[in-house]
């Protein structure tokens, strides 16, 4: 009987905590939500740059869609804020799957080569850089991206020094993803 009670009062209290949101309409401007916006784009046009730069199918859009995606799913949690069900380590594991699907459609695998690794990679970096965003952590997300950027170029370039190849770097970035 006691557990039929706690379940119940979760139930009502989850109930209230959700039709406060949405049942009126805010049409405030949020200076937050915008900067935490510009943010995310800014990483995610960053790290899209790179990969546009080489030609990979998730290139600069993608990486930016992905970097705003993912704060825009955080700053929501962050609204919950003070509930007694707010956790928003839910959401922010809940985008580290969801991006895991999408970068899992990037990698194929062709004869014994496989592709996409890295953009893939890339692609969850991203998802990232937004969830910093959305935290307004602005020093860590301008590490964090510039990170992402460094890796991408200059250990592609010493990848491509390394297998020798340097003849053929367009043939050789479309075989493996630098």
């Amino acid at each position: 009987m006691m557990i039929s009670t706690l379940f119940l009062s979760s139930i009502q209290t989850t109930e209230q905590l959700l039709t406060r949101v949405g049942d009126q309409p805010d049409l405030t401007f949020n200076f937050d939500f915008l900067f935490k916006i510009l943010l995310a784009i800014g990483a995610g046009l960053l790290i899209g740059v790179e990969r546009e730069f080489k030609g990979k199918d998730a290139g600069l859009k993608t990486n930016m869609l992905v970097s705003v995606g993912s704060c825009v799913f955080v700053f929501l949690s962050l609204q919950f804020q003070g509930g007694e069900s707010f956790d928003p380590t839910r959401v922010l594991s809940q985008v580290v799957t969801g991006i895991g699907f999408l970068g899992a459609g990037v990698i194929l695998k062709k004869g014994a080569n496989v592709q996409g690794l890295t953009t893939a990679a890339t692609v969850w970096c991203s998802a990232a850089a937004g969830c910093i965003a959305a935290f307004y952590l602005v020093m860590d997300l301008l590490l964090f991206t510039g990170t992402v950027v460094f890796v991408n170029m200059i250990f592609g370039y010493i990848g491509t020094k390394i297998s020798g190849d340097d003849t053929s770097a367009s043939l050789h970035n479309s075989e493996n993803d630098n």
